[in-house]
């Protein structure tokens, strides 16, 4: 049974959402600010976060950049909930660490199948062997990225981005090819969320000197390239 941590202070909400998720078959807790829901993912990890942007004191966009900055919580699925519905919004709220960004109102349906689609890519893929590109190696048994023993710190969606980069290189992948292969079930999941984490690909990539190999392919998509 999947442990799911949400983070929300409307209780209105927040017991909505835990009914839904508890009737579906997980594992509830509920936090109503960011100082309770550092106590819990303190005292059991979960396997997913439901973090509403606004709360009282600390912000989720805090939150979240904090847990994407331990080591402990830094591949925590996290899928942010917020009346903010501006484009602008949407991307610092990936650019901090989100995995998925949901506005409000939603219907619990899409934040199921949201849920359903983050576990899955949560995945480890344990029996892959390790992928090695001009020097760049990945390893998906103990999901680490190096490069001349240097390792490159890199999130969840990421590595799983990489990871597909790395077993197709040199091919133009489309938005929406990408979305399909790596993010799965994408039905709720806008093409702009690829160049998102495309970037922080790029920036995770830069300090080992890899950030060149994903190009921008005008009006066609990203292709992975050793060529560089």
């Amino acid at each position: 049974m999947s442990r799911v941590l949400v983070v929300e202070d409307e209780s209105a909400i927040a017991e909505l959402i835990s009914i839904n998720l508890r009737h579906a078959g997980y594992d509830v807790t509920i936090a109503c600010d960011a100082d309770q829901a550092q106590i819990e993912v303190d005292g059991v990890l979960p396997d997913l976060v439901v973090l509403d942007w606004m709360l009282p004191g600390q912000s989720g966009l805090v939150l979240a950049k904090r847990w994407r900055g331990q080591t402990r919580t830094r591949e925590l699925p996290i899928i942010m909930l917020t009346a903010r519905a501006e484009e602008g919004d949407m991307i610092s709220g990936l650019d901090a660490g989100a995995d998925d960004y949901l506005t409000k109102p939603f219907s619990t349906n899409e934040l199921l199948a949201r849920i359903r689609a983050v576990l899955r890519r949560k995945a480890p893929e344990a029996l892959d062997t390790v992928v090695d590109v001009a020097g760049l190696k990945l390893d998906p048994a103990t999901r680490r990225v190096a490069r001349d023993d240097r390792e490159v710190r890199i999130g969840p969606t990421e590595f799983r981005l990489l990871h597909f980069f790395m077993t197709h290189t040199e091919r133009v992948h489309s938005r929406a090819q990408l979305l399909d292969r790596v993010w799965g079930d994408h039905v709720f999941i806008e093409e702009r969320t690829v160049d998102v984490h495309v970037k922080r690909l790029r920036e995770a990539l830069d300090p080992v000197g890899c950030s060149r190999m994903i190009e921008t392919v005008r009006g066609a998509g990203y292709r992975f390239t050793q060529q560089v």
